[in-house]
């Protein structure tokens, strides 16, 4: 129940910060080299740059409405819907389904991965944080140095009362070492969703000595992450939900957790916002090939790919072989040209490590 009532006021607060229309903005996004369409974003100034991560829009100097070059065709991206728009969602949960032991999960991660992880995984320790004073340090020296590396001045960071109170009342804070050497830390809490329990990852936190070398944190960053999942798994969880993501089938971050096992979460697509996208009514297939999208349809999740002329039958597949994500209730496949039998099945048996594979469906468009 709390679950719900949470959905259901981040919704409202959604609505009322949309409905803000002294805040919103009508802005011509750069057109890409080379492309027959641009893009023109209206919406709240606030969500521009999240717009452009989500539509894969480089940056560059935008253009008011009116100066722009007209465009071949144009790409509408509002946060009020309207015909003929898909709904794009701002982020998107990913999770492990539990009832498995660690083993079993790790079977799927590819060789390398496993390899790493098995052979790493006993330098390491994971020791609660239970003291104001440990609590404290791990906020000023591992979570809030990492938050900003990543994010700059758009980082968000926890106030050391919120962590806490994380860590002491209603979640945990653990550290991770190597040796005496705190290396790594991790804050997270338990959600309960329609009757399932959740370990959810609130905040990863590394020192600078480790997120300043790239090889050092990615080492860590998949010990932390297969810690957590250990401790999920033997305190009887259902799922270890490993956060938000931008709602980006190509996103980095995305790709990470789902070559760990992670699916899409649908039970909370209602809490976060959307962007209204109407595709071009030419080079829609284009669009799809270089930006493909995640649509909520009824509250399912849908993934929209394209196939323009260029591409073979080869490049296709190698680069939607990455799109296998679980959680997908259908696939739009918009195409220029007819695809041949091999290829819709190949694609389709992309999918068929899932429980309820997604329902393929093509379009042809010009």
């Amino acid at each position: 129940m709390r679950f719900e009532i949470n959905q259901t006021l981040a919704w409202i607060r959604e609505q009322l910060n949309r409905a803000c229309l002294w805040r919103w903005e009508i802005t011509g996004f750069p057109q890409r080299d080379g492309s027959a369409y641009s893009f023109l974003y209206v919406g709240r100034k606030a969500h521009r740059e999240l717009a452009r991560i989500i539509l894969g829009i480089e940056n560059g100097t935008d253009t008011k409405q009116g100066r722009a070059e007209p465009p071949c065709q144009r790409v509408l991206i509002s946060e009020m819907p309207f015909p003929g728009s898909i709904c794009v969602p701002h982020y998107l949960r990913a999770v492990i389904p539990l009832g498995r032991t660690v083993e079993e999960i790790m079977a799927a991660y590819n060789d390398k991965l496993r390899r790493s992880i098995r052979k790493s995984r006993p330098l390491y320790r994971m020791q609660q944080a239970f003291s104001d004073a440990e609590i404290d340090y791990a906020n000023r020296e591992l979570l809030r140095p990492y938050a900003t590396a990543r994010h700059g001045s758009a980082a968000t960071l926890k106030l050391t009362d919120e962590v806490r109170r994380c860590a002491q009342e209603f979640g945990r804070l653990d550290l991770v070492l190597s040796g005496d050497e705190v290396v790594a830390c991790l804050l997270g809490n338990e959600h309960i969703r329609k009757g399932k329990r959740y370990w959810l990852v609130d905040r990863f936190g590394y020192p600078e000595s480790v997120f300043s070398d790239p090889k050092r944190l990615a080492i860590i960053n998949s010990i932390n992450n297969h810690m957590a999942l250990e401790w999920a798994i033997a305190n009887g969880y259902d799922y270890y939900d490993i956060g938000l993501c931008f709602g980006r089938p190509d996103d980095g971050l995305l790709q990470w957790k789902k070559r760990r096992g992670a699916e899409l979460d649908r039970t909370g697509l209602r809490g976060y916002g959307f962007f209204h996208v109407r595709l071009p009514k030419v080079g829609a297939a284009q669009l799809l090939w270089d930006t493909p999208l995640f649509a909520v349809e009824q509250q399912n999740l849908t993934l929209h790919l394209g196939l323009p002329d260029e591409p073979s039958d080869v490049e296709f597949l190698a680069r939607y072989s990455q799109m296998n994500f679980a959680g997908l209730s259908k696939i739009y496949l918009r195409c220029k040209r007819p695809p041949g039998k091999h290829l819709l099945d190949t694609l389709r048996g992309f999918y068929q490590h899932v429980d309820s594979p997604p329902v393929l469906e093509t379009i042809i468009s010009t």
